[in-house]
């Protein structure tokens, strides 16, 4: 996906790129690289794939949910920073917080925050089970992407959504796993609102994003599920 075809796609969903949200995602895609060289982020190296299977999949979010209001968002393993710091460039708006279970990760996404001169977000090196324990009910918005089984992902991340906010895990085939989270789901107090199924564009991969909804605390659920 070149540069052109990006601008077009991210306008189809919606959003309307500044020069300078353009240029700092170039500079993210330049410090990606760099950091990769040095600790391993990601398979994904050419530039137009980055910003196809990175850049433009991390903003799909907007497909599912407002992002332009100034609220609070948890990106629960975040990796090298997808979608979290691409939706921080973007809907600066937005207040994040980046949990990742490896220091080294969590050192290269400060270093990225600081190069970029991003404001209202933090890195915290914590595994997620760890951080729902004394944050619970914190965040208008929770997201994770492509970490873990959903049932997994539910245990853990719904317990840090606020009552009436949302969970959104972003996924590729999720038939098993839906099934399989409907138990979890339920204890939680927790519903499915939304599953937007589509395809990205030039290589036509499969991405699901499912909303959930929570309903009432969940004071007396505690996450038992580890993720790395």
């Amino acid at each position: 996906m070149n540069i052109d075809l990006f601008i077009k796609e991210t306008k189809k969903i919606g959003i309307h790129l500044t020069q300078e949200q353009l240029n700092k995602l170039e500079n993210f895609y330049n410090l990606l690289i760099s950091w990769n060289k040095k600790m391993n982020l990601t398979r994904i190296i050419n530039k137009e794939d980055v910003y196809l299977k990175h850049f433009y999949d991390s903003l799909t979010l907007f497909k599912v949910i407002d992002l332009t209001k100034e609220v609070t968002l948890c990106d629960v393993g975040s990796g090298a920073g997808f979608p979290g710091i691409v939706l921080k460039i973007v809907f600066p708006n937005l207040k994040i917080t980046l949990i990742d279970s490896l220091q080294k990760r969590v050192n290269y996404l400060n270093e990225i925050i600081k190069e970029l001169e991003l404001i209202n977000i933090t890195a915290i090196h914590i595994r997620a089970e760890d951080y729902a324990k004394t944050h619970r009910e914190e965040y208008d918005i929770v997201t994770a992407r492509a970490v873990a089984h959903l049932k997994v992902l539910s245990e853990l991340c719904i317990p840090l959504v606020k009552v009436n906010g949302y969970f959104v895990a972003m996924k590729a085939n999720i038939e098993e796993e839906k099934e399989a989270s409907k138990t979890i789901l339920k204890k939680l107090d927790s519903n499915i609102e939304k599953i937007e199924t589509f395809y990205l564009p030039i290589e036509n991969s499969i991405r699901n994003i499912i909303k959930i909804k929570k309903l009432h605390q969940t004071n007396n659920i505690y996450p038992r599920l580890k993720i790395t």
